[in-house]
């Protein structure tokens, strides 16, 4: 199964996602973790994630980029946080663009569930320098072809999801 969680910034996305891959039967959990620390905002932002999937089961893989590479458990409930990250990354950080939907359909054949947390960055209507909007491409090529790929669509909304694709049936 897999699941594409989207969602702005502060919407609860990532705690939703999280809630989803406790309740996901009987599996090691991989929480595989894109982003790439390297100022005082985002080392805040890893550690309150750290915290707050702490005591959950989560075994944490570093993987910033060529995900597909990433050694996983067999039968993994997978949960990528998160695909903007790993787009900035494979894009701004010595990365290949190219090999992202490659490595959505390895994770997608090698875990059990694979959970994909991604923004919504693309609802300002600003019009941002060539190389953003080039960003803003790859990451919307990514989502849409996660969506495609994905069982289920789940938007999250001040912490409420609003199903666009599919359901969860294990998902209270």
């Amino acid at each position: 199964m897999i699941v594409l969680v989207i969602g702005g910034s502060g919407s609860g996305k990532s705690v939703w996602a999280e809630r989803l891959a406790v309740t996901l039967p009987g599996v090691a959990r991989v929480y595989l973790a894109t982003m790439q620390a390297a100022d005082g905002e985002s080392l805040r932002r890893v550690e309150r994630h750290r915290a707050q999937r702490a005591d959950k089961g989560f075994q944490t893989v570093e993987a910033a980029m060529d995900l597909a590479k990433a050694v996983l458990p067999e039968d993994a409930s997978v949960l990528v946080e998160d695909v903007p990250n790993w787009a900035a990354n494979e894009m701004f950080g010595g990365g290949d663009p190219a090999r992202m939907i490659p490595a959505l359909q390895s994770l997608a054949q090698r875990a059990r569930y694979l959970i994909l947390v991604t923004g919504n960055v693309f609802a300002d209507g600003v019009a941002y320098d060539e190389t953003t909007m080039a960003y803003l491409k790859l990451l919307a090529e990514v989502n849409a072809a996660a969506a495609e790929m994905a069982d289920a669509v789940v938007e999250v909304v001040c912490g409420l999801p609003v199903y666009v694709k599919g359901e969860i049936p294990c998902m209270c």
